[in-house]
């Protein structure tokens, strides 16, 4: 055997080389992201739902079927954001090992939670599951990530746990950073518009009344009374910081901006990542967020 060939059979049986590939499929973007900095080299991560795409509507097909099939470890968010997971799961017949990242987080009760509101009061009871909107759940995401990535890969544990330490780090000086940029708002100014009720985890987090004339799902529309309510709503408590998401049909919230005399200020990130830049990553689009959010209010 050339010395080529020693090399390359040293490095086939390394346990570096032979799981530097773990197969790994995440339900959404934003999970993609963080798994891909918890895994680093030692995994490959595919994402259901794409950037830009809204995980509540969306329906799997074959190839999403294929490739949860192929995977070593698969990666939900929980709290009931893929309503779709248990079809697909049964339809793959996955046989490996599967990280619900909000694990052990004690949702919000959606419309019963100060930092945000509806118009009718529609959805009182049911779980939110945009847990990652406030950063130090996402540090707990990060640790639940690591866990399941080493009960693939025993022979990655401290890989997976020095990556995870030093990207927790990251999100704690964001968390951080965030706190400062919202404590120079005065309390009655942090009021904001929203297309559905996603941010709830972030006002709980920063003290910040989050509006939206849809529930924490973009898959029912909202009735004409709650946007009527919630435009007089808008209107008597003088909104200024009206924004659209990502993933959203922008109509709505355009013709409630309108009818309420107020303006749309920008683009906030949700549900889902972006191709663009701002939003390409977690610690990109939260920092887009506070920003967008302080600078409006």
């Amino acid at each position: 055997m050339n010395l080529r060939k020693t090399v390359l059979a040293g490095l086939l049986l390394s346990p570096l080389w032979a799981m530097a590939n773990m197969p790994v499929v995440a339900s959404f973007s934003i999970l993609a992201d963080i798994t891909r900095e918890v895994g680093g080299e030692r995994v490959s991560v595919v994402s259901l739902v794409g950037a830009d795409q809204d995980a509540h509507v969306f329906q799997p097909k074959p190839a999403d079927v294929k490739k949860l099939a192929e995977a070593k470890v698969f990666v939900a968010n929980g709290l009931g954001f893929e309503g779709w997971i248990s079809r697909l799961s049964k339809s793959a017949n996955f046989k490996g090992v599967t990280v619900t990242a909000s694990n052990g987080i004690k949702p919000l009760a959606a419309a019963e939670e100060d930092g945000h509101d509806h118009a009718d009061g529609h959805d009182h009871g049911r779980a939110d599951p945009h847990a990652w909107h406030n950063p130090q759940y996402v540090m707990r995401y990060v640790d639940t990530i690591a866990a399941g990535l080493t009960k693939a890969d025993a022979a990655g544990a401290s890989y997976y746990r020095a990556r995870a330490e030093a990207y927790k780090l990251r999100v704690k000086e964001l968390d951080g950073w965030a706190s400062a940029q919202f404590a120079a708002v005065p309390q009655a100014r942090r009021k904001v518009l929203t297309s559905h009720d996603a941010f709830a985890y972030l006002g709980a987090r920063y003290q910040i009344r989050f509006m939206a004339p849809q529930g924490v799902s973009t898959d029912a529309e909202a009735s004409a009374k709650s946007v009527a309510q919630l435009i007089r709503q808008v209107k008597k408590e003088q909104v200024k910081a009206v924004f659209i998401e990502n993933m959203s049909d922008r109509r709505l919230i355009d013709q409630l901006a309108k009818e309420a005399g107020a303006k749309v200020g920008g683009k906030l990130y949700s549900d889902a990542l972006s191709a663009q830049p701002g939003g390409r990553t977690y610690l990109e689009m939260f920092h887009s967020n506070v920003m967008a959010l302080s600078q409006s209010m």
